[in-house]
């Protein structure tokens, strides 16, 4: 399994084409990037960007995937060639959307990944931080999230699932200011979560990183077969990728929220990095995005060790392993559905 790089473009005005064998990046008719097309496996684009038909059809014939967002990073359009998922798979998938117990399954999965997960981003802040106003929220909502481990477990249904997981997401972004360095709390400390439009410069943050989880959820879905708009735990709904929002659950404080952190932290994104706009709505500038896009490629790249196959591997290749778990479970060649938990 290779780690193919997803090209994200973020620049305003930039022409995308097809050059050979290599895509060419035109900003003002000059040149500013090449690179070959066998190294990528996407193209994501935000805002005003202008893709070439020939390029096009190239991605089209070869796999390959073009994602058009919005400059805050929301999906506007994707596209692709012939789907080539399996379609016995697929057929499972829709026969799982009406079994109750599978469905309540593999919510609980989806969902004790994320709380296990979060739970080690306050637990790791908690010893970090070395104040006690900070020790004391951390540990007591980690310690709440066991709690809400447990009642998991006996969940009897999906609404009582969504409840212990909403429950827990307001748990967390109420502490969530405590993970950031005292000195950056003026700028950075949230008011819980808020999208559509981000309220504060740390959910304009999150949001623009959840795009990208998003995005290579959703990938790592359609290359297993699956439909990416058939969920189990999130509600199906025209145009919403269901099933890529599942899985992405798991890997929400992995992929995202530790690495907002620690841009914060280091100071690698400040406050002018932001754009406040009319009415209060936040959004992250043109230079901030490809710095967010740089880091968040290298976080990818990072070893961890997969606790059920004991071996090491990148960050970034583990939603597709996760998602061929998934089809596993689909099948029923699996009895249940293991999140990614490291360590």
């Amino acid at each position: 399994m290779q780690l193919l790089n997803t090209l994200y473009v973020t620049t305003p005005e930039s022409y995308l084409h097809l050059d050979n064998d290599t895509v060419r990046i035109e900003v003002e008719r000059q040149t500013r990037l090449r690179v070959p097309l066998h190294h990528l496996a996407s193209i994501v684009c935000f805002g005003h960007v202008m893709v070439s038909p020939m390029l096009m059809h190239r991605l089209a014939d070869e796999g390959k995937s073009l994602v058009l967002l919005d400059s805050h990073g929301q999906f506007k359009a994707r596209l692709e060639g012939p789907v080539t998922g399996n379609v016995l798979l697929r057929i499972d998938q829709h026969r799982r959307l009406v079994q109750a117990e599978f469905c309540l399954s593999a919510a609980k999965a989806f969902v004790a990944g994320k709380l296990k997960n979060g739970r080690q981003v306050l637990l790791r802040g908690a010893r970090e931080s070395g104040r006690t106003e900070d020790n004391t929220p951390l540990a007591a909502t980690a310690e709440e999230f066991a709690r809400a481990l447990a009642r998991l477990e006996h969940a009897p249904d999906l609404d009582a699932v969504r409840g212990i997981e909403g429950d827990a997401a307001k748990r967390y972004f109420a502490v969530f200011g405590h993970l950031v360095r005292p000195e950056a709390r003026q700028v950075f400390m949230p008011d819980g979560r808020s999208r559509r439009p981000p309220r504060d410069r740390m959910n304009a943050l999150l949001s623009f990183l959840y795009a990208l989880l998003m995005n290579d959820c959703r990938s790592a879905i359609e290359s297993v077969g699956l439909d990416p708009q058939i969920g189990f735990f999130h509600a199906v709904r025209p145009g919403r990728a269901a099933l890529a929002l599942d899985l992405m659950e798991e890997f929400r404080p992995l992929l995202a929220d530790r690495l907002a952190l620690t841009l914060i932290n280091r100071r690698q994104i400040q406050a002018h990095d932001f754009e406040i706009r009319p009415g209060g709505a936040v959004s992250l500038k043109d230079g901030a995005r490809k710095a967010v896009v740089v880091a968040y490629q290298e976080r990818k790249k990072e070893e961890l060790s997969h606790p059920l196959l004991a071996e090491q591997m990148a960050l970034g290749l583990v939603p597709f392993l996760q998602a061929r778990l998934l089809a596993r479970r689909v099948r029923g060649d699996v009895e249940t559905y293991q999140p990614f938990t490291p360590k």
